[in-house]
């Protein structure tokens, strides 16, 4: 197969270049090219928001191109347009956040966010909409949920591990039995690539079924890989509600039981499974996580487009202490 990766040198990109050559396949990739890649990938440069970002493309055919773009939808658009005829499928990475308030239970059907705005789920809808108008039902719209495994550049997994790695007592939000519905990058690309190459087209919910985890199980991941003594000390929803807490940015992962929960970690994902989606245990995502980041001294990538997690060190032992500060 030949794949042609937009981007690949960050987090999802970059996994799905590593795993197209595990499978021998014939991978190119277009990038401004400030990292330096894999010597078996045919390099091309450009840069997508700029009206000549394709040119190095112009004279390329492939059976699958792989998108993972978040914002203006016109850059889709002109990639999608540009390479059709030449791209057998199109692979768009979107996000279950195109969807509008989904309750537990939600399947694809569920209405996407409507009315103008340039937030990231609209930017994604729009991303979307844009593959589809060149590449029809060639399209794969790949609708993930929270994304964590090796190379994250968001920080949330990689938050976890530091923080439990320095020991002492840990602020872990409650309650233990939280499910947790989240995908491991490997498993995301993996799934992604066979189902294009298999002529999948159309919207996929690709996410672990609901409970696959637990945060309970996650945290103690973290101690195991760590060998952390760090000692989990469990806080009640309604204590961090006090305290001020922001659930998902200054607690990675964590969002209180609720609504909100529900929408990012209850859905059901049987169309995914149904064709093919497997998904690796806690333990190894967390495990390899960390082998990943000790490679780089512990030093966390960041997406420049994306604000800092974590809570601070001194509101962690003000609300262990009880004073709740916020």
């Amino acid at each position: 197969m030949r794949l042609l990766v937009l981007g690949g040198s960050d987090f999802v990109g970059r996994t799905a270049v590593e795993h197209a050559l595990q499978l021998e396949w014939d991978v190119a990739v277009l990038n401004r090219g400030t990292t330096a890649s894999d010597p078996r990938v045919t390099q091309l440069r450009g840069d997508r928001r700029s009206s000549d970002g394709l040119d190095e493309t112009r004279e390329g055919y492939w059976d699958i191109v792989f998108d993972t773009w978040s914002w203006e939808p016109d850059v889709v658009a002109q990639s999608a347009t540009m390479l059709d005829g030449r791209v057998g499928s199109y692979v768009y990475v979107s996000s279950r956040s195109v969807y509008d308030a989904p309750r537990a239970g939600a399947t694809e059907t569920w209405p996407t966010v409507q009315g103008p705005g340039e937030d990231y789920a609209r930017q994604k809808l729009g991303g979307e909409r844009a593959a589809v108008a060149a590449f029809g039902d060639r399209t794969l719209l790949v609708r993930a949920g929270l994304i964590l495994g090796p190379y994250e550049n968001i920080g949330r997994l990689p938050w976890w591990l530091n923080r439990i790695e320095r020991a002492g007592e840990v602020l872990a939000p409650g309650p233990v039995d939280l499910a947790l519905q989240y995908i491991d990058v490997r498993d995301l690309v993996a799934w992604s690539l066979d189902a294009a190459a298999r002529g999948l087209g159309g919207a996929y919910d690709v996410v672990s079924r609901p409970g696959h985890a637990t945060i309970g199980e996650l945290l103690q991941c973290c101690l195991a890989a760590t060998r952390s003594d760090a000692r989990l000390c469990w806080v009640e929803p309604d204590v961090l509600s006090a305290a001020g807490v922001q659930p998902w940015t200054e607690l990675p992962i964590w969002i209180p039981p609720g609504a909100d929960h529900d929408s990012l970690h209850a859905s059901d994902v049987s169309k995914a499974c149904a064709a093919g989606l497997r998904t690796r245990p806690i333990q190894e995502t967390v495990a390899d996580t960390w082998t990943w980041l000790q490679s780089l001294g512990g030093r966390t990538p960041m997406r420049g487009d994306r604000p800092p997690v974590g809570l601070p060190a001194e509101r962690e032992a003000a609300i262990l202490a009880g004073r709740g500060l916020t």
